[in-house]
């Protein structure tokens, strides 16, 4: 299996998506065309041969910070590193545009997530109370000047 990251697209971030069954709702293009529309942003899609597998999307909270909003891989393609290269592919371009440093969130319900934020060296820096420990939020910060 040869893995491509590149530059991708909505429209490729909401196909790979839709394969991904822990996730309840479905974007939608004006989903995420709304949220990015005003912003800088970069959409990475993790290519096997030509089909998308995986995606993560980001965009900056500031001149300092820069948000990895969403991502996942489909199912058939998980447990083979795939998270771990768009990860690196991320911090290294969010690193090249200025940024100090990269949050995310997560839920408890995400176990693998949360697993490969900690391995990284991501920080938990806050929770979110959503009302259940499995639909609140953790939020984690990695300095960026510190780890690549």
């Amino acid at each position: 299996m040869t893995i491509k990251i590149a530059i991708g697209n909505i429209e490729q971030a909401i196909a790979v998506e839709a394969q991904i069954p822990e996730f309840e709702q479905v974007g939608t293009y004006t989903k995420l065309a709304e949220r990015l529309a005003d912003k800088s942003h970069l959409i990475l899609i993790a290519f096997d041969a030509d089909t998308p597998v995986a995606y993560k999307v980001g965009y900056p909270l500031s001149n300092q910070e820069f948000y990895s909003w969403l991502g996942g891989v489909i199912p058939s393609h998980r447990k083979r590193g795939i998270a771990t290269l768009l990860r690196q592919e991320q911090e290294i371009w969010v690193q090249e545009q200025g940024y100090r440093c990269i949050s995310v969130k997560s839920m408890n319900r995400f176990p693998a997530m949360l697993q490969l934020l900690i391995d990284s060296g991501y920080q938990i820096s806050g929770y979110i109370d959503k009302g259940t420990p499995d639909t609140s939020k953790i939020c984690f910060t990695k300095s960026l000047n510190e780890h690549l």
